[in-house]
């Protein structure tokens, strides 16, 4: 069928209008603005007439969870994204919650991250909806509660049985096609040494200066096991806090004597043929080379928060999989070039909810989502120009996927 016309009736402020609402929600996770920003989104899917609820994760806080129905014969499409925002920083010259745009821009904390990405999903199934047209297949719009806790929300719809035949997560990747990242986990590595008044320092086992000597060689970690180079391309390990004195109760009141302990939080990124033990095992291995350049020290490692939240694991699919292939077509007719898939940098070195979609539930899928360049960062936005083609690019892959009744 000849669909410009409902690509054509896409309506660019309302769009613009909708998005800016959702931001100003202050939806971090776990606080009142997350249930707000799910009740919102559940009022409006109903609205344009998909079936909407609330689906509850944990005490107050909800997913928000809407299908528009297909007349049946068709396959199904789930689109993934999560509400939960990062924290505002220092340096911001805008609101970060005033739903802002200018004739470039539109601003806000999550708007990258990943807002823009929800509306537009949105935006796309409220255009079909607002045209009249019935698909065969059926569109689910699944936003979640607590991604950034390790994707809690999405494994809670996946436990109560939310799937379609395939998906698109939402993250921001500046419209790219991811079709590979890093799995991720955070690490604690432990360092103890023998503490010395510094007239003494040479019988002393120095912790800080321990410390000093792994962070550059932890941060350059390449780990074993990746069965290609695309594998080997998402390594990347980094030390994100430091914290060192004396004992592990950080008696920092005493710097003439030498630092007998040390606590470094570090993240990790590893590749779908890799594995959370294979990475620790060769962090080990680290510790054990340090160990042995300095007699005395004491080295050890685990997993930060085990146990606790899930892991984010790798995500891979091949480009030849129907979704993506359906993606990189309607990413062509907007844009009139060829979309760029596979490990993109630097979205590669996400964690996403794609990964509980593949390995909880064995959905194919594909990450493609507006925003990523100016993510995480004071004055976060959108290009909205990359948001008003992302609602295209999901318009149409609703179309080819679900097929018109």
């Amino acid at each position: 069928m000849d669909n410009q016309h409902l690509l054509d009736g896409i309506d660019n402020d309302e769009a613009l209008d909708f998005l800016a609402a959702m931001i100003r929600f202050k939806s971090y996770s776990g606080e009142p603005g997350e249930t707000e920003l799910a009740r919102f989104m559940v009022e409006h899917m109903q609205s344009v007439g998909l079936e909407a609820v609330l689906q509850p994760v944990e005490a107050e806080r909800f997913n928000a969870i809407g299908t528009l129905k297909g007349r049946g014969g068709g396959k199904s499409l789930l689109f993934n994204g999560h509400m939960d925002t990062n924290p505002v920083t220092e340096g911001w010259t805008v609101d970060p919650w005033g739903g802002l745009y200018d004739e470039d821009f539109i601003y806000g904390i999550g708007v990258s991250n990943m807002k823009a990405g929800d509306a537009a999903a949105f935006m796309a199934v409220k255009t079909l909806a607002d045209a009249g047209i019935t698909l065969q297949g059926d569109v689910i719009l699944e936003y979640v509660v607590g991604e950034l806790q390790g994707g809690v929300g999405t494994v809670k719809a996946i436990e109560e049985g939310v799937r379609a035949d395939c998906f698109i997560n939402m993250e921001p990747t500046d419209l790219n096609g991811m079709t590979l990242h890093a799995g991720s986990f955070n690490v604690v590595i432990d360092l103890t040494g023998i503490t010395r008044h510094v007239s003494k320092r040479e019988e002393a086992v120095d912790a800080i200066s321990a410390a000093a000597a792994l962070v550059p060689r932890f941060n350059a970690m390449v780990f074993s096991g990746a069965a290609n180079n695309e594998h080997a391309a998402v390594n990347r390990a980094n030390i994100g806090v430091i914290r060192g004195s004396l004992t592990p109760e950080f008696h920092d009141w005493r710097p003439p004597q030498i630092a007998d302990f040390v606590r470094l939080a570090g993240t990790v990124r590893y590749g779908p043929s890799q594995s959370e033990e294979s990475v620790l095992t060769d962090i080990k291995v680290l510790l054990d080379e340090l160990e042995t350049e300095m007699p005395g020290l004491r080295a050890s490692v685990v997993r930060q928060h085990a146990g606790e939240r899930p892991s984010m694991l790798p995500f891979e699919v091949d480009r030849d999989t129907p979704v993506v292939e359906a993606v990189r077509r309607a990413f062509r007719r907007v844009r009139g070039i060829d979309q760029v898939q596979g490990p993109v940098r630097p979205y590669c070195f996400y964690g996403t909810d794609a990964a509980h979609l593949k390995h909880r539930a064995g959905m194919p899928g594909i990450v493609c989502g507006p925003g990523g360049r100016y993510n995480t960062m004071p004055d976060e936005r959108v290009d909205i120009p990359d948001y008003l083609d992302m609602i295209r690019i999901y318009l149409l892959a609703i179309l080819e996927i679900c097929k018109v009744a």
